[in-house]
């Protein structure tokens, strides 16, 4: 089992430069260090400090903002004293009802199905890796992980919402409410979360194990 406050050293490996595909040798990374090409300068690869624990902590905070984006409502209008508030599930259903059932079905995949399953997986790969109970799918799971990650397009879908609001905002009074900001909140926290991991540490996990 990795230690809380385990600070592992990176062994050097030999590396090719995305950029100018020099290969090279990379240096033993301390925590926190990053290297880069010794030709072009490109960045070659980093060791953050506590990646298996501070990408738990933030997953585990986004799959809380993932529940509140979706128990609370998303936005209100309030026009002539009149307040009306929508969830997203609720919006998804009046978009089924209105005849748009393929607009309600790609908002639906995009931004509730795709979210809640790269949170899972993510929670499946990291969950075992700090525990020490190494298991050679690990690896193929996490690559499934990051083909997945491109559709989730939460931030596509609050981009859009905002400048149809901006557009009602001459209507009526927009009303931002708690699921906005915790969808916000949860584009953020994933982004922190995915540069907090180190995935050489999931390639190199069994032989930390069979060390261990």
């Amino acid at each position: 089992m990795l230690a809380p406050d385990a600070h592992p050293r990176l062994p050097a490996e030999p590396i090719a430069c995305h950029e100018c595909d020099l290969l090279q040798t990379e240096p033993c990374l301390a925590p926190g260090e990053t290297a880069r090409c010794v030709r072009c300068g490109a960045f070659l690869a980093r060791n953050p400090p506590d990646s298996v624990d501070r990408t738990l902590a933030l997953s585990c905070a986004a799959a809380i903002l993932y529940l509140i984006a979706n128990v609370y409502p998303l936005v209100g209008l309030e026009m002539q004293g009149r307040r009306v508030e929508v969830s997203l599930a609720g919006a998804l259903r009046v978009l089924w009802r209105d005849g748009m059932e393929p607009v309600a079905a790609l908002v639906g995949v995009t931004t509730l199905l795709f979210p809640v399953l790269e949170l899972a997986m993510i929670l499946v790969v990291l969950v075992p890796l700090r525990l020490g109970r190494i298991s050679p799918r690990l690896a193929p799971f996490f690559r499934l992980v990051r083909a997945m990650q491109p559709w989730g397009m939460t931030e596509v879908f609050l981009l859009g919402m905002l400048v149809s609001l901006v557009k009602l905002s001459h209507l009526a009074e927009v009303i931002l409410g708690t699921a906005f900001w915790a969808m916000a909140a949860l584009i953020v926290v994933l982004t922190l979360a995915g540069r907090a991991f180190d995935s050489r540490l999931l390639w190199r996990a069994p032989l930390a194990g069979d060390a261990a």
